[in-house]
């Protein structure tokens, strides 16, 4: 039983995503967010979202739903065109900057 549960227990840490992205080069590429969300993160505009201390995987996966245009909101208009001018590379720094921000 013990060696089920070790087996499932590494299974699910090597399945996980790994998350290797920059906050130094994520902060350079989040400038252009910083007019809606804030220099800090915390958004300037009410309504808009804080990115400040958010999950990283979650803004990884937001600003990859962006770019490929799986969101549909109201904000979509917005987000579609930063979100498109940002690779995988970008995604993973901007998400690891906003992250770490406590």
């Amino acid at each position: 039983m013990k060696k089920v549960l070790t087996l499932a227990l590494l299974a699910t840490v090597m399945s996980a995503p790994a998350l290797a992205g920059d906050p130094v080069a994520g902060k350079a590429k989040a400038a252009i967010c910083a007019a809606c969300h804030g220099p800090d993160g915390i958004a300037v505009i009410p309504g808009y979202p804080n990115l400040k201390g958010q999950n990283e995987q979650y803004l990884v996966n937001s600003l990859k739903a962006y770019k490929n245009k799986e969101r549909k909101s109201a904000m979509a208009m917005l987000m579609q065109p930063q979100a498109a001018m940002l690779n995988d590379n970008d995604i993973a720094n901007v998400a690891a900057y906003y992250a770490q921000l406590k």
